[in-house]
């Protein structure tokens, strides 16, 4: 069975790394525009590189959570693919094998000049830290107004699903939310959230929970 896994900020969230954004839409303190946009980062590389070096020292002091943990168990009975929106790798530390990351990945720097030279990166970035052309070393992540490269490959792999669960997103930011709906006709929906933005039905069952213990009761229902 071919099953397709999207998640989101919630389910990292039980793992200790904060959401980005807060209720009044600041992340960390900081306008989205000043450290998440191409512009933010010609404007003040220091702060924008200072913002995301706090994340990545952060990140290597959390473990997966029981979803995590769960949903890599999937992989010995099931053909799983994860896509996340998350730009940590604890998908992957937990085990998972095929995790594609639509907003980048917080352990890979890319060079200012050439999207295409990403390297593994697990200290703080610098200003002056320059690829073999010299530009500025830049965080691998997908900032707002940027493409997201992996998207048609998401698309691909959720229209081969015969089940697609959903775990700690809103199911709001685009363009990941609209990803659902490439699943076929025949596929069964998982939605695992704690506040829900959507509704069961005959295709969707809603598990209102957090996402340690809603995976744990959508993969008993799966392999049931």
């Amino acid at each position: 069975m071919n099953i397709t896994i999207l998640t989101g900020a919630g389910i990292s969230a039980e793992s200790g790394i904060k959401t980005f954004r807060d209720a009044n839409g600041l992340w960390e303190g900081h306008d989205v525009m000043e450290v998440a946009t191409p512009e933010g980062f010609a404007k003040n590389p220091a702060l924008v590189l200072d913002f995301y070096n706090q994340r990545r020292r952060q990140l290597l002091e959390v473990k997966p959570n029981a979803a995590h943990l769960a949903l890599a168990q999937l992989q010995e009975q099931h053909n799983v693919y994860v896509i996340t929106q998350n730009v940590d790798d604890l998908h992957e530390r937990a085990g998972s094998k095929n995790v594609l990351h639509l907003h980048g990945e917080l352990l890979k720097i890319r060079s200012s000049g050439n999207s295409k030279d990403i390297k593994y990166w697990d200290k703080d970035i610098q200003v002056g830290d320059l690829c073999e052309k010299g530009h500025q070393w830049r965080p691998h992540i997908v900032w707002f107004g940027e493409e997201v490269p992996a998207l048609d490959k998401a698309i691909s792999i959720v229209e081969k699903a015969d089940v697609v669960i959903i775990v700690g997103t809103s199911m709001q930011v685009y363009p990941a939310a609209g990803l659902m709906q490439y699943a076929p006709q025949h596929a069964s929906l998982y939605f695992v959230d704690p506040k829900p933005s959507l509704s069961s039905n005959s295709k969707l069952t809603v598990v209102a929970e957090k996402a340690s213990t809603g995976v744990l009761k959508v993969v008993e229902m799966i392999n049931n």
